[in-house]
C-alpha cells in the first residue's frame, strides 16, 4: 500500500487529508494520507529515517519545517532552491527530492479563475514578503511579468525580495502601497491581514484600475474583506482556496502515480470543512 503524510508542529489544522483522501477514493487507489506531527528537533531524524522506515513514498512540508528540511535532502528543484522553500517531498531512484508547488498552485487557479490577468500589460503589486510572497513574485516573473513591487509592513524583508530577484522586483514602503496600486494589474495579498484571527488588511480598493485581479492567498475566512471589497466594486477577485487545492496536484502524481484533478466537487468538500469549523 502507498502512503504519505504532511508533516508539520502542529499540523491537526491541515486539510490535506480530506484532499488525497477525496482524489485515493476517485481513483480507486488503496493508500492513505496521513498527517504527521514532528517536532523542530525530531525534524532530521523523521526525514533521514523515518519517513522511509515507515513506508512513506514522501511527504508534504508544512511550518515551521519548510525552510529546514532543505538541510537534509538530496536533490533541490529550481524553484525551491529560488524560493528557499519546500512544502514537497518524495523518494525516486533511491534519491530525496524536493520541490515548492505552491508557485505551481498559486498560477494554476489565477489562470483558470481570471485568465485575462495576463493581458494587463501593467505591473503587479505584491503585499507582504514571507515565504508566499517568495514563492509568487518567482513564479510570477516566470511567467513573464516585466515589473512586480513588493510592499511589505517591515520594509527590510521587501529590500531582501528585490534583491534576491533582481532588477523586475522593485520594494516600496508599506505607506505607499496604494500609490503603487493605481497602476497595478494584478493585486496579490500574501500576508496573514484578512486571516481568522487576524486584523484585516487595511487597503482602498477605489484606488485599483477597473479590470485589476485582485488575489489572497488567505483562505480562511474563503472571502476576506480585501475579497469583499474588490467584488463590490466589480473586480474580479481570486481567492486563497483554489491554490491549495492545485498545490496538492504535483505530490499525489508523484506518491501514487495518477495525475487528479481539481473539481468543483473537491473545492465544495473542502469549503463545508472550513465553513464547519
Amino acid at each position: 500500500m502507498k502512503k504519505a503524510c504532511i508533516i508539520g508542529w502542529p499540523v491537526k489544522h491541515s486539510r490535506s487529508p480530506l484532499i488525497h483522501g477525496y482524489w485515493l477514493a476517485k481513483h480507486g487507489i488503496v493508500g492513505s494520507y496521513s498527517m504527521v506531527e514532528v517536532a523542530p528537533g525530531e525534524l532530521e531524524r523523521f526525514i533521514r529515517g523515518g519517513m522511509a522506515a515507515q513506508g512513506f513514498s514522501g511527504c508534504n512540508v508544512t511550518v515551521p519545517h519548510k525552510v529546514d528540511v532543505l538541510k537534509f535532502v538530496d536533490d533541490v528543484s529550481e524553484a525551491a532552491r529560488a524560493i528557499g522553500a519546500v512544502n514537497t517531498l518524495w523518494f525516486e531512484a533511491g534519491r530525496l527530492r524536493a520541490d515548492n508547488t505552491d508557485v505551481t498552485g498559486f498560477l494554476t487557479h489565477l489562470d483558470v479563475t481570471a485568465p485575462q490577468w495576463r493581458l494587463a500589460d501593467r505591473p503587479v503589486l505584491v503585499l507582504g514578503a514571507g515565504g508566499g510572497a517568495r514563492g509568487i513574485v518567482y513564479g510570477l516573473l516566470g511567467a513573464g511579468v516585466d515589473k512586480v513591487y513588493v510592499s511589505n509592513r517591515t520594509r527590510v524583508k521587501a529590500d531582501e525580495i528585490a534583491q534576491a530577484f533582481g532588477k523586475a522586483v522593485t520594494a516600496v514602503d508599506w505607506e505607499q502601497r496604494e500609490r503603487y496600486g493605481r497602476e497595478a494589474g494584478l493585486l496579490v495579498n500574501t500576508t496573514t491581514l484578512g486571516m481568522a484571527g487576524y486584523s484585516d488588511l487595511d487597503f482602498d480598493v477605489s484606488v485599483l484600475p477597473a479590470d485589476c485581479v485582485v488575489a489572497d492567498i488567505v483562505y480562511v475566512p474563503l472571502e476576506t474583506k480585501l475579497l469583499r471589497a474588490a467584488r463590490a466594486r466589480n473586480l474580479n477577485v481570486v481567492d486563497g482556496l483554489g491554490m491549495l487545492l492545485h498545490q496538492a496536484v504535483p505530490g499525489f502524481e508523484r506518491w501514487f502515480g495518477v495525475r487528479p484533478a481539481v473539481t468543483p466537487e473537491l473545492r465544495a468538500i473542502i469549503v463545508q470543512d472550513i465553513e464547519g469549523r
